[in-house]
């Protein structure tokens, strides 16, 4: 195929030109960042009935037993009542939260990979007994990348108001940030929040598979008294080194799929990068809205770790959307040096480069042979 077949669509290519992130300046009102904090689609479907127990792990079936009584204990008046009281984001007019009752108003999802943490916190944020509006989902960054978007203060307030607030894949590699964090869901517990959270290794046990709670206890200090460890046993899936990314397409491949696919994006990846800087990470979600897949020419090495981690949140966004990837230039598992990659972040752009590495597998059926 010559290299003027991307300029002059050919007949078997639609007629509608790609999408582009980078012509994408989302401005999302702070209520729908907090009202996007739900499971990801993937998790649309799940509930405890769908967990299926390990029978040689009877922590498994434990693990299911607590967390029904846990969020079966959440509704109440503060749920429906709440509910009725709420005039918007900043909670005026909402019926004041009831004392935090005494004990742990928390759980600690404490399991390794591959024994379906995520599934059961999800499966507790379907099975609590409240308005989706009063409870929330989300991951540590998602936390954080709130925070930043509304402020410390409004946060709380937004919040306060949950039944619920579920936080997957806590990250300690940031003193900074847990600390925020950890000061913040202070104040949500005081104002009657229950928590739960699964947690990731801290940079030094990258591979471990389980993080241990102990260890979650001890670095978010005097929040552990709130939190009970609930411990999940099976099957240790360990990461032992990088995925093996497909090889990437030509230019034209990658290109002439993006013009042929509905819904399709086509960017070059360098300006995308550029792109992301100047897009709040809260709003890489509203970034991706209506795409069918990504298509990425000219995939480079990450050239810093600020860069870095803003890719990483926009990996995260797509992976939780499904959206395929179909990328030329370099593998996906060439993104991060060296250096990177034995970094304090280097949990976060392994995850990166699994997640664009299963993306891009999806992505195969967009070829045009």
């Amino acid at each position: 195929m010559s290299s003027s077949t991307a300029a002059s669509k050919p007949s078997e290519i639609a007629e509608a030109s790609p999408l582009s992130l980078c012509a994408r300046e989302p401005h999302v009102p702070a209520d729908r960042l907090v009202a996007e904090m739900v499971p990801p689609p993937r998790f649309d479907s799940v509930r405890f009935s769908t967990y299926i127990p390990d029978p040689n792990q009877p922590s498994q079936t434990e693990a299911v037993r607590v967390l029904e009584g846990f969020a079966g204990g959440l509704g109440g008046a503060h749920a429906s009542g709440a509910g009725k009281n709420r005039r918007g984001l900043f909670g005026f007019g909402r019926a004041k939260a009831p004392k935090a009752p005494a004990g742990p108003r928390g759980v600690y999802l404490d399991g390794g990979y591959g024994v379906g943490k995520t599934h059961l916190l999800a499966s507790l944020w379907h099975a609590t007994p409240a308005e989706p509006s009063l409870k929330a989902f989300g991951t540590f960054v998602e936390l954080t990348n709130l925070v930043g978007a509304l402020g410390f203060q409004q946060t709380v307030r937004t919040l306060s108001g949950h039944r619920l607030l579920c936080i997957d894949e806590f990250e300690l590699d940031d003193p900074g940030d847990t600390v925020l964090v950890s000061t913040l869901l202070g104040k949500l517990v005081d104002a009657g929040v229950a928590l739960a959270a699964t947690s990731n290794t801290l940079p030094g046990k990258l591979g471990e598979g389980r993080f241990a709670a102990a260890d979650f206890l001890r670095e978010i200090q005097g929040l552990s008294a709130h939190f009970r460890p609930l411990r999940i046993d099976g099957e240790d899936y360990r990461h032992r080194g990088l995925p093996e990314a497909p090889a990437p397409y030509s230019d034209e491949q990658v290109t002439k799929a993006a013009y042929a696919t509905e819904g399709a994006s086509l960017d070059d990846f360098p300006h995308l990068l550029e792109h992301l800087a100047r897009v709040h990470p809260s709003r890489y979600g509203a970034l991706t809205d209506g795409l069918k897949a990504v298509c990425l020419t000219d995939v480079q090495p990450i050239p810093d770790q600020s860069t870095a981690l803003r890719l990483v949140v926009l990996a995260d966004r797509l992976y939780d959307r499904e959206v395929p990837v179909l990328a030329s230039g370099l593998p996906f598992d060439r993104l991060f040096s060296e250096e990177m990659l034995k970094g304090g972040y280097r949990k976060k752009y392994f995850r990166a480069i699994s997640r664009l590495t299963a993306l891009a597998r999806d992505a195969k059926d967009l070829v045009i042979a």
